[in-house]
């Protein structure tokens, strides 16, 4: 009814307020969409556009949640690569691309990241290479989604006789480190810090140490840090023979069945690799002449010793009906 030129006209029912707006659930493209129960999943295993066309209208009007629950892994750290010639120095393992997740959720994991009626550019990191000649592996890539950055995982440490390079680079997790030179135990590498740049919960932990023994030419690289543990230190005292294990991933449901990632890279050794870490991590080399393996493609795994890391991966969930 009309009421006045100040308030116009006014609704004389006012249970018909609601009648106005229907139940509506949030409705997107991008990726490949799988159901799981009254949820949508969308997996990005490269780039792409989350594009939300209808948004949830919530426990007001009877629809679903405004909001998604998210897996953002970046990629994988490369394993270190070994110096050939003068000395026997053996290559850390890449660390796991860092591994954020808001699954699962309070509240019926019905989503705890608020989203809005627009478009989302989705980037899934690259593993990082391995970098021939006695070098450091190359940092993964970030994957994005949001305001949500998960950290390419940091390379392994090289093999090589370098000053200041048997370091493991840093990212989501670190790299392994490796057995600097036959000089004081002060000379050998430190290990990559995972967590890096910070963000709370953690994306990731440490690599490990390498392993030798002072006055000797031969050491072993220790393991990329996963997204669950730290990297394994090669085994010492001793002269470093085995290459430290890589970290162990994380599992995560989000997709409706338990699924582990970002695992951590194994080191090279001269008699034994360092094992891969569950997660999609790549098995460390044994000295120059047996290769390792590659982290696993969109597990965001960390490369093994003379390897490449593996492709990270981005997930994200909703309720829909």
């Amino acid at each position: 009814m009309y009421v006045d030129s100040t308030k116009g006209w006014i609704y004389a029912e006012e249970s018909n307020v609601g009648d106005l707006q229907a139940p509506a659930f949030t409705s997107a493209t991008g990726g490949t969409i799988t159901t799981s129960g009254n949820f949508k999943i969308h997996t990005f295993t490269g780039d792409g556009c989350f594009v939300v066309n209808i948004l949830g209208n919530g426990p007001t009007y009877s629809g679903g949640p405004s909001n998604v629950d998210y897996l953002v892994v970046a990629g994988g750290g490369g394993g270190g690569t070994t110096l050939t010639g003068g000395f026997a120095y053996y290559a850390g393992g890449g660390g796991a691309g860092g591994h954020r997740t808001s699954f699962p959720s309070p509240g019926c994991n019905a989503g705890a990241f608020p989203i809005s009626q627009t478009t989302y550019p989705i980037t899934v990191g690259a593993g990082g290479s391995e970098v021939p000649g006695g070098n450091t592996g190359s940092q993964g890539s970030n994957s994005i989604f949001s305001t949500i950055t998960s950290a390419g995982g940091g390379g392994g440490s090289q093999g090589g006789n370098t000053p200041n390079c048997h370091s493991g680079g840093s990212g989501g997790s670190g790299g392994g480190a490796t057995w600097a030179s036959p000089g004081p135990a002060g000379n050998a590498g430190a290990v990559g810090s995972g967590n890096t740049p910070p963000v709370s919960p953690s994306q990731g932990n440490n690599g490990g140490s390498g392993g030798g023994t002072n006055g000797t030419t031969v050491g072993a690289g220790g393991g990329g840090g996963g997204a669950g543990g730290v990297g394994g230190n090669s085994p010492t005292p001793g002269p470093g023979t085995n290459g430290g294990n890589g970290g162990n991933g994380t599992s995560n449901s989000i997709t409706g069945s338990s699924v582990t990632r970002a695992g951590g890279g194994g080191g090279n050794g001269p008699v034994a690799g360092g094992s891969a870490g569950p997660g999609g991590g790549g098995a460390g080399g044994i000295g120059t002449g047996v290769p390792g393996t590659d982290g696993t493609t969109n597990t965001g795994g960390g490369g093994g010793g003379l390897h490449a890391g593996g492709k990270g991966i981005v997930i994200i969930r909703y309720k829909y009906q």
